[in-house]
């Protein structure tokens, strides 16, 4: 009788262990794949080990400096990624080739300018594809890239942006142009402060990015850096 119970707790407990490990396995595998799913492309920085920064220019306003803008690339012959809403594109079309006919890079920014974190995954899918249709229709080219507006993203998101071929962009070096108190030397100083390789620098067409980023320019390319598109320091499978 004492050998049978013995005989059941021994069972028992190797029923137990085999249940702990499978659990374990399975919760092990769970979490890679949504670290995969999540995670994999979404880029705060870009993936190139070489000296060379990349700089997102956010557009939804700011139209009075975006000819400013172009023409200071142009002097340094630089092209940079300009993500645009669908809605600024639609309203401004011929700035929008402007920029895409001086060879700068065209990402997707959502068409409207909103937190799309708060957005169901049909939602968020059917903000990107509106954008992407705008600038389709608008420069015949489909962009790769989406930067969602003020980095605001959710798993809808990333699934959305799955689904419809794009990675999400956000950024390692934050200009905060887009503040009242922003000023030129503060715009510098945050870039400067914080040159990396695979930088992604973000930024926007305001009067004191306009002011700085001439000095901006000379003093990374001074460094020995290049300066260039997402796509340039993003790259994919």
């Amino acid at each position: 009788m004492r050998f049978i119970i013995i005989k059941k707790k021994t069972l028992f407990m190797l029923v137990s262990v085999f249940i702990l490990v499978l659990l374990t396995i399975l919760f092990i595998s769970f979490f890679n794949k949504t670290k995969e799913t999540f995670n994999t492309d979404v880029y705060y920085k870009g993936n190139v080990e070489e000296k060379i920064m990349a700089f997102a220019c956010n557009v939804d306003w700011g139209n009075e400096y975006i000819i400013p803008l172009l023409e200071i690339l142009e002097k340094h012959d630089i092209k940079i990624t300009f993500f645009v809403t669908g809605r600024w594109a639609e309203n401004n079309p011929d700035l929008l080739k402007a920029i895409f006919n001086e060879g700068h890079e065209i990402g997707n920014h959502g068409y409207n300018h909103i937190n799309y974190d708060q957005l169901s995954y049909e939602k968020n899918k059917e903000e990107i594809l509106k954008a992407d249709n705008t600038i389709q229709n608008i420069l015949g080219i489909k962009p790769n890239f989406f930067a969602p507006p003020a980095g605001a993203y959710n798993e809808n998101t990333i699934k959305a942006c799955k689904d419809l071929n794009y990675d999400i962009i956000m950024w390692s070096i934050d200009t905060i142009d887009w503040r009242e108190d922003s000023t030129k030397e503060k715009i510098k100083n945050r870039v400067i402060e914080n040159i990396h390789n695979s930088a992604i620098v973000l930024m926007h067409p305001t009067k004191e990015t306009i002011k700085a980023l001439p000095e901006i320019i000379i003093n990374i390319l001074d460094k020995g850096y290049k300066i260039g598109k997402i796509s340039d320091v993003v790259k994919t499978n």
